[in-house]
């Protein structure tokens, strides 16, 4: 975990349990203000075709975490900087849960998932909501040309660290494309193959 991360979810409760499971709890001290992006992350993200965003809801301590699933073309998440995220949210079922969470409380929690590799990264920060008619700046940088009229709002989050979790037990998944891609070459040979098969075939003049 990032130094900022750890001073954020090692909280006292937290640590009170570290104590009594582990005999020690962790500790944080000197924690910056923020953890920016580095190369890793960046790249990473960069890669990705969806994640998982955390909101929580509107009241107070009665609260409740909200997970929806956001998808679209690699890099729809777009890194703007070391520090800022930003994609476009398209029209969808109308609920708008999320938009009214981060209305009353700002905080995120990013999960980003690379199946076939075994790897994620968790990104927590604070978002807001931009309507999309009024920053016309803003959606030209996160979306492609084709699909502008669709976009309902822009999301922004402003990061304030990241962690990347533990890979156990990340069970194997492949998109569409991957399957594809490794199976490529397989049809190749397969080609190949059975040219050979034929070529021996006439030869033998069993055809």
């Amino acid at each position: 975990m990032a130094a900022k991360c750890l001073d954020l979810m090692f909280a006292d409760s937290v640590r009170r349990v570290q104590q009594e499971s582990c005999g020690h709890a962790v500790m944080i001290t000197g924690a910056p203000e923020r953890d920016p992006l580095g190369v890793a992350e960046t790249e990473f993200i960069a890669a990705r075709d969806s994640f998982y965003i955390g909101t929580v809801s509107g009241n107070g301590w009665s609260g409740w975490p909200y997970v929806q699933h956001r998808g679209g073309p690699p890099g729809f998440l777009r890194v703007l900087d070391s520090s800022t995220l930003v994609f476009a949210d398209y029209r969808g079922s109308r609920q708008l849960l999320a938009t009214g969470n981060l209305a009353v409380n700002n905080r995120v929690a990013l999960f980003l998932m690379d199946y076939l590799n075994g790897e994620r990264l968790k990104v927590l920060g604070h978002a807001r909501v931009v309507d999309s008619r009024t920053h016309p700046e803003l959606l030209m940088q996160v979306t492609p040309s084709e699909t502008k009229g669709n976009v309902e709002w822009v999301m922004v989050i402003d990061v304030v660290s990241f962690d990347w979790n533990c890979t156990k037990y990340i069970a194997p998944r492949y998109s569409v494309g991957e399957v594809e891609a490794l199976a490529t070459s397989l049809k190749a040979r397969i080609v190949e193959l059975e040219a050979e098969l034929r070529a021996v075939k006439l030869e033998a003049g069993l055809i």
